[in-house]
């Protein structure tokens, strides 16, 4: 007798149990590392129980000015943490590969807090980081990781996953917010998490993928939108749902980068958000590599020293070239 595909379940396959009162309990979870002599913890939301996990490289040269990166972890809005071991790992290598700081976000999950919860969260993020910067010119408050050693108009913002969404959607949200001193180069959406109604192509080729089989996304979604929506909504399907606003907003994004996998169901939505951009006048550059699944980055060292090579790249290509003429951020 054959072994079902692993989609036959979403529940056990994401290794959770829907309770009455509508939260999950989540029965295996990545270990959860404490903050080391490369890392620190500050608050963001007491109320939330949000933080920000700051890396820092190893060995910085003296008198530098590093970039800074926000990071946003995956999970699909209802699993994972900023501090759970490869989100940990992931931002400890890249601080020292990019030599730039890193700041990780602990955004509340669904669906015990369903979006737009996270895009919240990560707009307070990003403000918190604005008043760093002001306090650090103007002689307030600023942690002392950011106050002498960063470089506030070189920013950079990332997320993996449902990371990769948030990014798209905070952009949304801070594009006409003035962040000044804090400049925003460059997003980079990783395997960005989108969905729809109607499968893609890849979807539908890869339903029953090992990573992200078609009904687990399905569950996720229905886990994360506000309720009463369905995959076509806004949050999940800009393709299809933008309006006007959203249109206008998009087009003043900054230097976009896309990264994806062939064999990763989620491929052909990302591959859709790029034309999407590029459509309304954003620079985007892409990496669709042929080979490797949904988070192989996180599992397979070449993956991830691949990545911080296209990461490091598009980096660098931002800061020579300046902000897209088009952006406010």
């Amino acid at each position: 007798m054959e072994a079902p595909p692993p989609s036959s379940d979403p529940y056990k396959f994401l290794n959770i149990t829907l309770n009455s009162d509508g939260s999950l309990t989540r029965h295996r979870d990545f270990p959860k590392l404490p903050p080391t002599e490369q890392s620190k913890d500050i608050p963001l939301n007491q109320t939330n129980n949000t933080f920000i996990r700051i890396f820092k490289p190893r060995n910085i040269p003296p008198e530098s000015k590093l970039p800074i990166l926000v990071y946003f972890h995956g999970g699909g809005f209802i699993l994972y943490s900023a501090a759970s071991a490869p989100f940990h790992e992931s931002c400890t290598k890249m601080a020292d590969r990019l030599q730039t700081i890193i700041l990780s976000v602990e955004y509340r999950l669904a669906p015990e807090h369903r979006l737009p919860a996270a895009y919240e969260d990560a707009v307070e993020a990003i403000l918190w980081l604005r008043d760093q910067a002001r306090g650090a010119i103007n002689g307030g408050d600023c942690d002392t990781w950011l106050k002498d050693g960063v470089d506030f108009s070189k920013c950079y913002v990332m997320g993996s996953s449902s990371g990769g969404n948030i990014v798209y959607n905070v952009a949304l949200r801070v594009v006409d917010t003035d962040l000044s001193p804090v400049k925003i180069q460059g997003l980079i959406m990783n395997q960005a998490f989108f969905g729809g109604v109607e499968p893609s192509d890849s979807e539908s080729r890869l339903k029953d993928d090992k990573i992200c089989p078609l009904p687990a996304t399905h569950l996720l979604w229905s886990l994360c939108l506000p309720d009463g929506v369905d995959r076509d909504h806004v949050y999940s399907n800009p393709i299809k749902s933008s309006g006007p606003q959203e249109k206008d907003k998009m087009g003043r994004f900054p230097s976009t980068l896309i990264n994806g996998y062939g064999g990763d169901p989620l491929v052909d939505r990302q591959r859709h958000v790029a034309e999407m951009l590029k459509g309304r006048g954003v620079h985007v550059e892409t990496r669709f590599d042929k080979d490797g699944f949904h988070a192989c980055e996180l599992f397979d060292g070449n993956k991830a020293k691949a990545l911080y090579e296209t990461v490091e790249a598009f980096m660098k290509s931002c800061s020579s070239t300046g902000p897209s003429s088009n952006s406010n951020m």
